[in-house]
Order: C-alpha cells, then structure tokens, then sequence
C-alpha cells in the first residue's frame, strides 16, 4: 500500500474514533468560573446622597451553556466522529506517512471538541487545552529522539512564540476583541504547525484571521451570529487545516516569486 494512502487510512480510522468521544470530553469539562477579577459593575447614583440604585449599570453576561448540556446533544457524538473522519483524511493527505501524523491526528478529535464549544459558548476551556499542551510537547520530544531532527524541534518552538506571542499582543491591545483562550489555542496551533513548516506555520495563522474576517462577517451580516459574538476558534482551527493543505506551496511560491 502507498505511504500517502496508509497515512489517510490510518489517520481517518484513528480521527473518527476519537470523535466518537468527543461528548465524553466536553462532558468533563468542569463548569465555567467567572474571572474572579472582573469588576462589578458600578451601582448607579452616590452612597453620599443616598441615591444609590440597587440595580446595576450594566447588566452582568448571560451564563455560557453548560458543558453537560452540550454533550447531551442529539448526535454529537457521530457528528463528531464525521467531522473529524474528514479532517483527518485530509490532515493525511498533508502530511502523509511521517512523524507529525503522530502530532495531528490525536489533535483532530480535540479540535473538534474545541470547535463545538467554542461556538455555543464563546469560551476556550483551559481544562482541554492545558493536558494537550502536555502531549503535543511530549510527543514533539519522543519526534525528536526518534527522528532526530532538531531543526523541526527548534522551529516548533518558535512556531509557539510567534503564534502565541502575535495573539497575546493583539489579546493586550484588545482584550474585548480576543479572548485569552484564544491565545492559549494560538501556541498549541504554532507548535503543531511550526513542527510541519514555516509555510504551514504562517499559512495556517494568516488564513485562520481570514476565515474568521470573511466568513465570521457574513455570518454576521446574515444574522446568523451577533456581530460582537462570533467565535474564533473554529476558523483559527480551520486556518491551520489550510495551512498543512496548502501552506508550503503557497509560502514556496511567494518567496520564490
């Protein structure tokens, strides 16, 4: 059998099963805690003059969907499994019978647990996120000793500091515009993408701010989403599928051109 063609069979096998776990993941997320250091909103009038107004200026967000309601959705689990057959048969088209299949592919089923909670609550679950930094780094270092290729590892960590660093910049200068999940998400994606290549790295995050401009906007203008309410995650995720597809030549011909 062709390398390429056992990559795609062995990564949409192993993607798909692991989807079917993703109402399992998001199950055991433990409950969303409010950011202790957020504010209260300022009470309306003076303690002074006694003309406080027990209501609140501003009324305080709406509760994000609970974990366990989202994992008790109708057919998430084969959804799940479908979504993550497809990208993992496309993630092994990109890289075919090679180390960084064994970094993707367990990061398939996740990003679809990530995706889908992303987008019906707006938040990035550390809880997900922290254990798959863990692995990622694990398994770029059992690619290091067994392939011995120190340059993918250095670019790897570089691929953490430019994308985490570029999200965490952009988190400082507008926090209401990205949350910090999102910038947690970045150097999870940089180190993934950076192990593949500086086109797939630069590629995979140019085109995540894309998606998430053009498709994100015409969402919004349908009314489909709020305009201020549109996740990034999801296209952060599908920004570096494009990026294993077709970053490489794309990076390759602008810098030849």
């Amino acid at each position: 059998m062709d390398s390429t063609v056992l990559a795609v069979v062995v990564a949409t096998v192993l993607a798909a099963l692991g989807g079917l776990f993703v109402p399992a993941l998001i199950g055991r997320i433990p409950p969303h805690v409010p950011d202790e250091t957020v504010e209260e909103p300022t009470p309306v009038g003076s303690e002074i003059d006694g003309t406080v107004d027990a209501t609140p200026a501003t009324a305080p967000p709406e509760p994000p969907e609970p974990y366990a309601d989202i994992a008790r959705l109708p057919g998430l689990g084969w959804k799940s499994a479908v979504a993550a057959a497809v990208a993992g048969a496309l993630v092994g088209v990109a890289l075919g019978w090679t180390w960084a299949l064994v970094l993707w592919v367990p990061l398939v089923p996740v990003s679809v647990a990530l995706a889908v909670v992303d987008w019906r609550t707006r938040l990035l679950p550390t809880a997900v996120i922290r254990p798959t930094y863990a692995a990622l780094v694990v398994l770029v270092l059992l690619g290091w000793a067994v392939t011995g290729d120190s340059d993918t590892v250095v670019r790897a960590a570089l691929g953490w500091l430019v994308a985490g660093g570029l999200f965490a910049i952009l988190w400082f200068i507008y926090p209401r515009g990205l949350g910090y999940g999102d910038v947690r998400l970045a150097g999870l994606l940089g180190i993934a993408l950076g192990w593949v290549g500086w086109g797939t790295l630069l590629v995979g995050v140019y085109a995540g701010f894309l998606l998430g401009g053009v498709i994100g906007g015409l969402l919004a203008v349908l009314k489909i989403v709020e305009r201020k309410g549109v996740p990034f995650g999801p296209f952060m995720l599908l920004g570096a599928l494009v990026g294993l597809l077709w970053g490489e030549p794309l990076w390759s011909s602008l810098v030849s051109g």
